[in-house]
């Protein structure tokens, strides 16, 4: 058991386990409301001494040899493959991840480590031309320290996804966890990354509230920031981390779209926008929150994906396979029936769903919906899926790109080249064709355009890379240049 410590409940970690300043919450699982345990809560002199610590131990772990420090790593994909039964426990009874989610998570954590012990040994620089007398070279550095901030909705990918790949290339990280979701996406990790032989300070886990947060991100000794989040709590992140020009990496919500076209196959396409807008109860930034369907076959896809809606199941995860979970609170379950309510009242039709008992919100049809509708313009962040209708390709490629997000694209159609093509006319970090919007692999870079994030900062040798690294600029001359 990883999480049987008694060090852990009721405590914050800063290489070892104690008690935070900000007192303790406890962990509340929304199918039940039972109380799961109770977490420690860090304050913002939590933060100043974790990354006094983290900064003092950092440039000592940067200058080992990469392979001990790929040790750690592989060590730790190891602990998330062993100790998978117990987590996946945890991640459904905290999150309300179903079954296939929460493995999905840790199968991501694991492989997220192995990549990023792939990325202790990558080469870190090269040499260049020089019109001078001498050797010139580039090479990357760690940044020092790191701080992450993760959400509630996938809490483990979205944490590892930057951890990992921070610690392999010699850096140390400050993480602050969701509190809602503190255990899966943030005391796992101590916990498992203190089994993997991580030395002491160089992670630190700080549940807390936004004044934790931004304390992270004012710290001088923090140079970079790895946010995943709204766009409105990016752009304060944005705006603070300005003031001392430090690199901030945003990945935040989306809008997206699944163009369905008039040559799709509609039992599959129905099956795929299923799966984009009902995964974890809707609750991911690239969910499929606009169906664009060919106005030619909107109605029996919109049949279809409504009969599937039906057909699903919504419980407690923990007490049997379910098709949904639960909301992760009763402010965002508000959220999402309001979108609903608020657009039927201006004309959406709600053709499944539509309705909630408690935390569980069935997964929910509108059709009739146009651009003007709530559930149209702004991001969900619940199970539903909104069907509007197009009669050509330019017509979809402007409805498609009439938003502020660029997340994910998904594209169903017979012709590949076709979809292609229509893609290139539409803003978006990731696009799929003959795919839905959610997908993911710790392999791919990661990220938005717009009002979505700041590219592709997190996954892939590349962008952990530039995400974690500095490029420094180095020359040596045999002797110093004479008198001119």
């Amino acid at each position: 058991m990883i999480l049987d410590s008694a060090a852990w409940p009721g405590n914050i970690f800063t290489g070892e386990w104690r008690t935070g300043s900000g007192g303790t919450s406890p962990v509340v699982a929304p199918a039940t409301g039972d109380v799961l345990e109770t977490i420690g809560i860090a304050s913002p002199s939590d933060v100043s001494a974790a990354t006094e610590v983290a900064a003092d131990r950092q440039p000592e772990w940067a200058a080992r040899p990469y392979d001990e420090r790929a040790a750690v790593l592989r060590a730790a994909g190891r602990l998330w493959e062993q100790h998978q039964d117990e987590l996946a426990h945890w991640l459904k009874s905290e999150t309300g991840s179903v079954t296939g989610k929460a493995f999905f998570e840790l199968g991501t954590a694991a492989q997220e480590c192995y990549e990023a012990a792939a990325l202790a040994s990558a080469p870190y620089g090269e040499l260049l031309r020089s019109n001078q007398p001498r050797l010139s070279m580039a090479r990357r550095r760690p940044v020092g320290v790191v701080g992450v901030i993760a959400p509630f909705n996938a809490p483990l990918i979205l944490s590892i996804r930057a951890v990992a790949p921070a610690l392999a290339l010699g850096n140390a990280v400050v993480l602050k966890p969701d509190t809602r979701t503190a255990v899966s996406g943030g005391i796992a990790l101590a916990r498992v990354f203190e089994e993997a032989g991580l030395p002491p300070g160089l992670l630190s886990v700080l549940p807390g509230g936004v004044d934790v947060g931004e304390a992270i991100v004012t710290d001088p000794r923090v140079p970079v920031i790895a946010f995943t989040g709204s766009t409105a709590a990016g752009r304060r992140v944005a705006a603070l981390a300005a003031d001392s020009l430090k690199r901030v990496h945003l990945e935040l919500g989306g809008n997206s779209a699944l163009v369905v076209l008039d040559d799709a196959n509609l039992e599959r396409a129905a099956a795929a926008g299923a799966q984009g807008s009902f995964f974890h109860q809707g609750q991911i930034c690239m969910a499929t929150s606009r169906h664009l369907v060919h106005e030619s076959i909107a109605a029996d896809y919109t049949r279809l994906l409504a009969e599937r809606a039906d057909s699903m199941t919504v419980g407690n995860p923990v007490a049997g396979e379910v098709d949904l979970g639960p909301i992760i609170d009763e402010r965002q379950r508000d959220r999402i029936h309001d979108l609903v309510t608020s657009s039927a009242d201006q004309g959406a039709s709600v053709v499944a769903g539509g309705r909630y008992d408690d935390l569980f919100y069935r997964p929910t049809v509108l059709t009739d919906v146009t651009a003007d509708h709530p559930v149209f313009r702004e991001e969900i962040f619940g199970p539903v899926a909104p069907v509007t209708t197009f009669r050509t390709l330019d017509e979809a490629a402007a409805l498609a790109s009439s938003t502020t997000y660029g997340l994910s694209l998904g594209i169903l159609t017979a012709d590949v080249l076709k979809g292609l093509e229509l893609a290139d006319r539409i803003p978006s970090g990731i696009v799929h064709i003959n795919d839905q919007t959610v997908n993911d692999e710790a392999t791919i870079p990661f990220g938005g355009v717009g009002d979505s994030g700041t590219g592709s900062r997190h996954g892939g040798a590349q962008a952990n890379l530039d995400s974690f690294t500095d490029v420094q600029w180095v020359t040596m001359r045999r002797e110093p240049p004479g008198a001119g």
